[in-house]
């Protein structure tokens, strides 16, 4: 499989999108998005998020996201050194302990009775009306400023719906990304198309006798004396120059 942000940056080059527009639909900052497409992993917050992140991007794209995300995880994601230990290996500290020298217990005896005979021998020699040092708090120490709290995950994009009906006769071509739902269809008056729905709708027309149906509301098009390109997302339409209009070949 080729690399991850080498199949992202492809994806979006091929469907003509800008990062700021993936910014604008995913809500992930611009510079993460390059970072993923550079796979520069140590420019995000953490393996979570790059897993959250790609996630988001590879659908927004229409992209197979639980591909990419396998992907990462079988090339970048690594068992720490503990859990790499054999379960039986001897624990480093019971090793030095077995190999320690072994104290005769007739000399331990001894020590524990001189240290007996040494304690008494001081208790003897205590001034009972000495004053006792009593602990003091310490006033000026302060608590350590809790680390700030990792940025909440970027919400998924939303999906928008959307039906063509035709008002007259007219050429229609639909992509959702790299996918052809509509290929230079000619729909005649009173024709509808089955319900779409996708994180991105990319639409032309080849004149405005079209209505359409976004979300359950109906919407006309603008006449033009040129084919119509439309973007369609759960943020609204827009439309599209000639170099960024889907093209369909029937």
């Amino acid at each position: 499989m080729p690399d991850i942000g080498a199949t992202l940056r492809e994806a979006r080059m091929r469907a003509r999108i800008d990062v700021a527009e993936i910014e604008a639909e995913t809500k992930i900052r611009a510079k993460y998005l390059r970072a993923l497409e550079n796979e520069e992993w140590d420019l995000l917050p953490g393996p979570t998020y790059v897993k959250s992140f790609l996630r988001t991007y590879a659908e927004a794209l229409d992209l197979d996201a639980k591909l990419l995300v396998d992907e990462y995880k079988l090339r970048h994601e690594r068992l720490s050194e503990v859990e790499l230990q054999p379960i039986n290996a001897a624990a480093p500290g019971r090793e030095r302990r077995r190999q320690g020298p072994v104290v005769p217990r007739w000399l331990v005896i001894v020590l524990v009775f001189a240290g007996l005979i040494f304690a008494l021998s001081l208790l003897g020699r205590d001034d009972p009306n000495a004053p006792v040092a009593t602990p003091q708090a310490d006033t000026q120490t302060t608590p350590a400023a809790a680390p700030p709290p990792p940025p909440p995950p970027p919400a998924r994009p939303k999906r928008v719906s959307l039906r063509i009906v035709a008002t007259g006769e007219v050429n229609v071509c639909l992509k959702a990304g790299e996918r052809t739902l509509i290929r230079g269809q000619t729909l005649q008056a009173g024709q509808r198309t089955p319900l779409f729905r996708s994180q991105r709708l990319r639409l032309t027309l080849g004149n405005n006798a079209a209505r359409l149906v976004i979300n359950g509301k109906s919407r006309t098009v603008k006449p033009s004396a040129e084919p119509i390109g439309i973007q369609i997302t759960q943020n609204g339409r827009r439309s599209l120059s000639e170099a960024k209009r889907p093209v369909c070949t029937s």
